[in-house]
């Protein structure tokens, strides 16, 4: 996939437009039990108290000591309410955003941090959608604390979570094009707009080598 840095560069896979950030595409399949440590306690009380496990998991992946659940966007209120009533999951500490152009159908990936103040565990749950069709439902009904950082993924990447009670952008103004965010999001070209003055694009500043 060809991308176009900050100054003109162009198959680099390197956006920054500096060199040398350039990031191989990775899929990491899923962990073979024993997860290790709670996990394997968090995913048997999950699935003992969830008929549709199978079907609403697609994968639970171990990396770098942090357990992360791979939900269907279609079971993750379910799958929320019982982690926060029956799991003690009490806190959505915060939703991201992330894009993987290379991922066809999956470009975009909500993540959910989560907390169990009761049982001092942490884990993540992640769902991944089309940039066709980035619907996602909505899960502040189950967090309240979820309203804001669901405004401010939408409005960095255009994930569009279903039934949020006022889903408008938090950062960027309501008439911005675009999601700043994304991978294939245009940098160093768009001039910054303040109230009786402008900042010009970075590539039509002035030099001072």
């Amino acid at each position: 996939m060809s991308e176009n840095g900050m100054f003109g560069g162009k198959g680099s896979g390197d956006t920054s437009g500096f060199g040398g950030l350039v990031n191989s595409a990775t899929v990491i399949a899923s962990t073979q039990r024993p997860y290790g440590g709670y996990f394997d306690q968090v995913a048997d009380d999950l699935e003992r108290a969830y008929p549709l496990f199978s079907d609403a998991i697609e994968k639970a992946v171990v990396d770098r000591g942090e357990l992360t659940l791979f939900i269907k966007a279609a079971r993750l209120v379910d799958v929320a309410k019982i982690l926060r009533d029956q799991l003690r999951f009490e806190m959505c500490v915060g939703v991201n955003g992330i894009h993987f152009p290379e991922e066809t159908t999956r470009e975009l990936h909500a993540v959910y941090s989560l907390l169990s103040i009761t049982r001092n565990q942490r884990i993540r749950l992640e769902v991944c959608v089309s940039e066709k069709d980035p619907h996602i439902p909505s899960v502040v009904d189950v967090w309240a604390g979820a309203n804001w950082h669901e405004r401010e993924t939408y409005d960095m990447f255009g994930i569009i979570f279903d039934n949020h009670p006022g889903l408008t952008r938090i950062l960027m103004p309501d008439d911005w094009a675009g999601f700043p965010q994304r991978k294939d999001y245009p940098l160093g070209g768009i001039e910054i707009e303040y109230k009786g003055a402008t900042v010009p694009a970075p590539s039509q500043r002035r030099s001072y080598k």
